[in-house]
């Protein structure tokens, strides 16, 4: 008896010693090895990710600069920077020793403060005092090539792989790849006569110039650059057939064409310094003929309202701004088929011609209780009901977006008069054309999808629409960049308690219907007193009979009742949920831990008895006998 409680204890501390060798052990030989079990794969890379990582064509290093004093007293960035910091030293591990990460504290005066200013981060004052917070990422390249994020924001941690990925991408592929951009909308940064002042860039220009190399292309132009694989065209009016014939040529030669047309561009305000140009907006823009030879049709008078995908609510809808869910977007194109909602506005139609030989694949589309509108309505609306008047959907499906693809002929047998090509392309080679063709040019505009906010002295963008991600994905889809398109948007590391949810909705119910009840019986004993009052005669108005001292006496003791059961609501919202906590801290504390060291110990047991010959209770009784015989 004495061995064996000595067997025992012995048994346990060496178990013990095990149990921290195999600590120790596990922390140097499994330190590469990951086994994600958060609900949404919160740490598990997106396959695009690993792609570019595995891929690297360039050595890239990332400095990760985060001011730990500046932020001792700030959780939540203290928790997203160990979130940030996770993600990088996964980046390292799957890039093939291509990516370097250094973390870098710049503390107040010094080296490395220099360092992030250098690099262009943000520093914001977190104190009265001279303490200054930098969270951002700066990378590096072997051509000196520099990018960075300025401040890393919690609320866009759903887009911190898809940030870094992008980083790692344009610095580990240094030589960026080139699109052309012909424009009749001010898009770019420049001066505006209206506001006599700078105007900022519209964000989608701003990403795409980060992105890729921009070529700005003048209408009057006599050429396209000779370098450019994606001709961007955004509200294309009144081009020349000199211009058109070029962008033809560049399509059958195998280029890549986005074109943003618009029946109703509202952003096109027409000259300020012309009277008339009230008159002139909302201009229409098409590519008349060469939509023709597509097999597309696109009518340049008349837009499409909406009445279930219309913006706003059943007592003020407005059907001319189409708020386009999942529901309208194709999920099987990698273009499209991420995204959650996208916005027009006064948008046109895309139509396959009956005869065409081309392939007409629709990525965005309104809903059934959809129909056409003249758009001269839109021109000096002042109030969105009027566009109710007489609306009857088609029960129809309209194409706001849609690709274009397959065999085309030329519009023209020979070069108009005064182009000089070096070659006449009669058709498209047996690749086709690819042509990506929007119904709206208001769609790229800032006020449709992301609006910016001032936070910690910075100006901050926000998006409340995916019309950024489409833009963005349709040139990356057309330059064959598959990768950056397919990483996920994440979900948000701070994952809610559905079950204390439920119980807080649950109990905010019962407290809401026992407060409806409390004031349903207040109406109705004021009711009461009323009529009691009134009953009386006018020369005892103000004295109370023992009637309504009574009743008055009997509201007060409910009401008094009635509080205390809101207080009993109140008291079993919060112990349902600190009950729920208790049984969570007792499970991952507890059980999990004691279930652990259970299965330890029976394997324990079992592989001693084995190496000591002592037959199991699986063993066959023939064996177990043989063995107490012997």
């Amino acid at each position: 008896m004495k061995n064996a409680k000595l067997y025992s204890t012995g048994a346990l501390i060496l178990l013990a010693l095990l149990f921290g060798a195999l600590s120790l052990l596990s922390s140097k030989a499994l330190t590469g090895a990951r086994l994600d079990l958060t609900k949404n794969g919160l740490y598990t890379l997106s396959p695009g990710t690993e792609n570019i990582l595995q891929s690297l064509a360039e050595p890239v290093t990332l400095y990760y600069f985060f001011s730990e004093g500046a932020s001792r007293d700030l959780p939540q960035i203290r928790t997203y920077a160990n979130r940030v910091q996770e993600l990088l030293d996964e980046f390292a591990s799957r890039s093939n020793n291509r990516l370097v990460i250094h973390r870098v504290d710049p503390k107040s005066f010094s080296e490395e403060e220099d360092q992030a200013a250098l690099f262009g981060l943000q520093a914001v004052p977190v104190s009265s005092g001279a303490e200054t917070l930098y969270f951002g990422i700066a990378g590096t390249n072997t051509l000196d090539d520099i990018q960075a994020i300025p401040f890393l924001q919690p609320t866009k941690e759903q887009f911190l792989e898809y940030d870094l990925a992008k980083m790692v991408t344009t610095l580990g592929s240094p030589q960026r790849r080139v699109m052309g951009l012909l424009s009749g909308l001010p898009m770019g940064p420049g001066y505006d006569p209206a506001t006599q002042r700078m105007r900022e860039a519209w964000i989608v220009h701003q990403q795409l110039q980060q992105l890729f190399e921009v070529k700005n292309v003048e209408a009057s132009a006599e050429s396209l650059p000779d370098d450019i694989e994606v001709l961007m065209l955004v509200h294309p009016k009144d081009l020349s057939d000199a211009m058109l014939y070029q962008i033809e040529q560049f399509v059958l030669g195998g280029g890549r064409l986005i074109a943003y047309l618009d029946p109703f561009a509202e952003m096109d305000q027409g000259d300020p310094n012309d009277p008339m140009a009230r008159m002139q907006m909302g201009s229409a823009s098409s590519l008349g003929i060469l939509l023709d030879q597509w097999g597309v049709s696109f009518d340049t008078n008349r837009v499409v309202g909406d009445l279930q995908y219309g913006a706003g609510n059943s007592q003020m809808r407005h059907i001319g701004i189409l708020s386009v869910p999942a529901d309208g977007l194709e999920g099987n194109d990698i273009v499209s088929g991420d995204l959650e909602v996208v916005n027009f506005s006064s948008t046109g139609w895309l139509q396959a011609s009956e005869d065409s030989a081309t392939k007409f694949e629709v990525l965005a589309q309104s809903s059934e209780n959809a129909a056409p509108m003249d758009a001269t309505q839109l021109r000096f609306l002042t109030n969105p009901a009027d566009l109710m008047k007489g609306f009857n959907p088609t029960g129809e499906r309209y194409a706001l977006v849609a690709r274009v693809s397959g065999p085309a002929q030329s519009a023209w047998a020979q070069p108009p008069e005064g182009v000089d090509v070096a070659g006449h392309l009669a058709q498209a080679g047996d690749a086709g054309i690819t042509v990506l063709l929007f119904a709206d040019t208001d769609f790229l505009s800032d006020r449709l999808w992301a609006q910016k906010q001032a936070f910690l002295r910075q100006t901050i963008v926000t998006s409340f629409a995916d019309n950024g991600n489409f833009a963005v994905n349709a040139v990356d889809n057309m330059l064959g960049n598959q990768d950056l398109i397919s990483i996920r948007t994440r979900v948000s590391s701070s994952q809610p308690f559905d079950r204390v949810e439920e119980i807080r909705v649950a109990a905010e119910n019962n407290f809401r219907a026992t407060e409806e009840r409390l004031q349903q019986e207040l109406a109705e004993t004021e009711r009461t007193l009323t009529e009691l009052q009134a009953a009386k005669g006018e020369s005892d108005l103000m004295v109370l009979n023992s009637e309504q001292q009574d009743e008055v006496q009997r509201f007060l003791d409910r009401k008094i009742e009635i509080r205390r059961e809101l207080r009993q609501v109140q008291h079993d919202l919060q112990r349902d949920i600190e009950a729920l906590g208790t049984r969570l801290k007792v499970f991952n504390i507890v059980l999990v831990p004691a279930l652990v060291m259970l299965v330890a110990l029976v394997l324990s047991v079992r592989r001693r008895r084995k190496q000591a010959g002592v037959p199991s209770q699986l063993a066959s009784p023939e064996l177990a006998g043989s063995t107490a015989n012997e």
